[in-house]
């Protein structure tokens, strides 16, 4: 049972990251995207994404326990608190103009002026991965799934240093022309009031579907 769940355990991590360095990289994502067209390559490939990260996940609470630090009832909080930013910024960073990172939509719409959550956060996707991982490393201190956590951290920070040096290169000088107009954007004056209350409200919604199935998808009550 020890080398079966330490077994799942490694080929999940190989297949998560083995989908992410090989899928979206030529020669295959070209392939892919002229195939599925490109809203089919992204909503097959987020979908993949989450099943794979959930077998992940799952692996990782079945393997064998080796104790890095204890737990104590207090660590559940904070993922509990840290899953709030997570999905504001979710809730606020994807579906909008965001020429700086994945996630966003209608990138050639996107107003300097007015950049909205995109000013404080160019990378709302990965940001919100970092909080999640970092939360979830506290009360969780077994090797398993310091590892995952841990891996998943570094990987947001090396993700937001990788696609910021591609995206410089695919946008030339426009590039650092956004970023300084956007920095130097004094926030707007006409702000959208329904967008905020159907996004704030999204983000309420996502908290509570997520906390609501955390028992059922990974087997723990985040509030026991």
């Amino acid at each position: 049972m020890t080398e079966t769940g330490w077994t799942n355990y490694i080929v999940a991590f190989a297949v998560f990251f083995a989908s992410h360095m090989v899928l979206v990289r030529p020669p295959v994502r070209p392939l892919l995207v002229r195939a599925l067209t490109p809203a089919g390559f992204t909503l097959c490939y987020s979908v993949l994404s989450l099943a794979i990260l959930w077998w992940l996940i799952v692996a990782a609470r079945d393997a064998p326990y080796v104790e890095i630090w204890a737990w104590s009832p207090w660590q559940n909080w904070v993922p509990l608190i840290a899953m709030v930013p997570f999905c504001v910024i979710l809730a606020f960073g994807v579906g909008v103009p965001n020429p700086f990172s994945f996630g966003g939509m209608r990138n050639d719409r996107f107003d300097a002026a007015r950049p909205g959550l995109v000013k404080w956060v160019r990378h709302p996707v990965l940001v919100a991965l970092l909080i999640w991982s970092v939360a979830h490393l506290v009360p969780n201190g077994n090797l398993a799934h310091v590892i995952l956590f841990g891996a998943f951290a570094v990987f947001s920070l090396l993700g937001m240093k990788m696609i910021d040096k591609r995206r410089q290169r695919e946008m030339g000088p426009d590039w650092q022309r956004l970023v300084r107009a956007m920095n130097e954007a004094q926030g707007a004056h006409d702000v959208d009031w329904l967008s905020l209350l159907v996004r704030g409200l999204l983000a309420a919604i996502t908290y509570v579907v997520l906390a609501g199935l955390h028992p059922y998808l990974i087997g723990v009550d985040p509030f026991a």
